[in-house]
């Protein structure tokens, strides 16, 4: 068998023990509420499939609100959707 590893980036904190730090006692519940990976903007194709097929088709824009991605609008192809996840489109 291969060596065990968690999915994600290799220099992400790990998830599976919480720090808690005697401060703040709510640090578990904020790292919780981190997205996954850490990325708080995300499009996706309207229609399904991957990023990348059909670069000319709309893409759903997606924020990360603290508990789950909600949508707040709709890029009319993929080079807009990088544009608003860049910072420099509509939106940002």
């Amino acid at each position: 068998m291969g060596k065990h590893r968690r999915p994600g980036r290799p220099n992400q904190p790990s998830r599976a023990s919480p720090h808690v730090d005697p401060e703040n006692p709510l640090a578990p519940y904020n790292q919780r509420r981190r997205p996954v990976l850490d990325i708080y903007r995300r499009h996706r194709p309207l229609h399904g499939g991957a990023n990348h097929v059909r670069p000319t088709e709309p893409r759903v824009l997606e924020e990360w609100d603290g508990f789950g991605y909600v949508p707040v609008g709709v890029a009319g192809d993929l080079a807009a959707a990088q544009a608003w996840l860049n910072g420099f489109g509509a939106g940002a």
